[in-house]
């Protein structure tokens, strides 16, 4: 009996987090945003002109003028000096590299990026996603061979590991990047299309 409960319990739980954790994140984004912004137009606007949810509108605002400002090579150039800087302090670049080379990794802004593909393994098969196609771009060992950096992501965990693995040992899978992340992530158990 307390083992059927406890069961129930578990379901209900893995079954409400990912719901309260992701609107808890958008809780936490539109809060901080109307803190922060909705506190800077407070001090710049009149009172009249002030309502709830104007530091929201102007966070979703800004993340966007910023989208735009990107394709202009000037602002992209501007931008790649400043990385440089973070990339020359000590604790900073570790961190700061390490997060921006995550968000590249989803970014939709590269082509080939996180291509889903089988790993063969003694008999056994994993997913994994190629994170470079352009040899040209990999460390002076790996250019312009056969090797490309596949991505093998853990379940239930943010981490994984890179191997070197050539081309011919790859078998391309026909899953969306998503799809397999979601696949791999979870130890196969969401396997079916949502």
């Amino acid at each position: 009996m307390f083992k059927s409960i406890s069961k129930t319990l578990l379901v209900g739980l893995f079954t409400i987090l990912p719901i309260v954790l992701t609107v808890y994140l958008l809780y936490w984004l539109a809060t901080t945003s109307e803190q922060v912004l909705g506190g800077a137009l407070r001090w710049l606007l009149p009172n009249i002109l002030y309502f709830p949810g104007l530091g929201i509108i102007a966070g979703l605002l800004l993340i966007f003028l910023i989208g735009l400002l990107m394709k202009m090579v000037l602002v992209r150039q501007l931008f790649s000096f400043g990385e440089q800087i973070f990339f020359g302090l000590p604790l900073v670049k570790t961190v700061y590299r390490a997060i921006r080379e995550l968000f590249d990794f989803f970014s939709p802004k590269k082509e080939g990026l996180g291509q889903v593909v089988i790993v063969n393994y003694n008999d056994m098969e994993v997913i994994g996603f190629i994170t470079e196609e352009d040899t040209a771009r990999l460390p002076q060992p790996y250019q312009g061979g056969d090797r490309v950096p596949v991505y093998i992501p853990m379940s239930y965990m943010v981490g994984g590991f890179t191997l070197m693995i050539s081309r011919s040992k790859l078998k391309p899978c026909n899953m969306r990047i998503d799809q397999a992340m979601r696949f791999a992530m979870t130890a196969g158990i969401t396997g079916r299309e949502t």
